[in-house]
């Protein structure tokens, strides 16, 4: 099975890579890939840039010469109160935050596709993301902002009272997967709260404090994935 490991920052490609053996890497474009193997699996990561734009075209791209089977942004995002620092966050609907298109659609809707969109069925029943295990399922929101401010955290409570964190391109991802009919998944780890007082220190000592939580499902993910969950 061929799976894409897309992340937005070279800190957490930085995390991810070493999970990743007999490592081929390329250059397409702009973006570097990295192509190799992870529990079975055919894994080709990369990473992205920040924003919807940058994420959407590195992902695009990746669909393009590699086709993989499924695709799983992995990474960081700001927890919104649902869920706290290190907790693992797996989307079971993802949206935009700061979109509307006019008549005819409702905020957080692009034109042209479902308000939210959501992982193949069956994958959130894997182990590996067993709310038994300590894994939030939940909406994951993103928008072109770092959320910092209590503010922003209740205007995106206001449109998603269920939202369980948000990112800045979970979104734009799995748009990109669902115009080209491939299967999608964001799995992110809690680095911050947004509107807390001491917000942007909670996001910097996380690098340093507790950085292998990030992907402390990703293995046995990929793994299950593999022996579990066919597209």
């Amino acid at each position: 099975m061929k799976i894409a490991i897309v992340v937005a920052m070279q800190k957490e490609l930085d995390l991810l890579l070493p999970h990743i053996s007999e490592i081929v890497k390329s250059e397409k474009g702009r973006f570097i890939v990295y192509h190799g193997q992870m529990a079975g699996c055919e894994i080709i990561a990369m990473q992205s840039g920040i924003g919807k734009v940058n994420s959407a075209l590195a992902l695009q791209c990746m669909l393009n010469d590699f086709a993989p089977d499924l695709v799983i942004n992995t990474g960081v995002a700001g927890g919104t109160g649902r869920a706290g620092i290190l907790d693992v966050v797996v989307g079971s609907r993802v949206a935009y935050h700061d979109v509307w298109c006019g008549p005819e659609t409702v905020p957080g809707q692009a034109s042209g596709c479902p308000q939210f969109f959501e992982p193949p069925c069956g994958l959130l029943d894997i182990p590996a993301l067993d709310p038994a295990g300590g894994v939030i399922h939940g909406l994951i929101a993103s928008g072109d902002i770092f959320v910092a401010s209590s503010e922003e955290t209740e205007r995106i409570r206001g449109l998603y009272p269920d939202v369980a964190a948000v990112d800045m391109e979970s979104a734009s991802m799995a748009q990109t997967c669902w115009l080209s009919g491939v299967p999608f998944v964001s799995v992110r780890v809690v680095s911050d709260t947004p509107g807390a007082a001491d917000n942007l220190s909670q996001y910097e000592n996380f690098w340093t404090d507790a950085p292998m939580r990030t992907f402390s499902v990703l293995m046995p993910l990929v793994e299950q994935i593999s022996q579990q969950w066919k597209k």
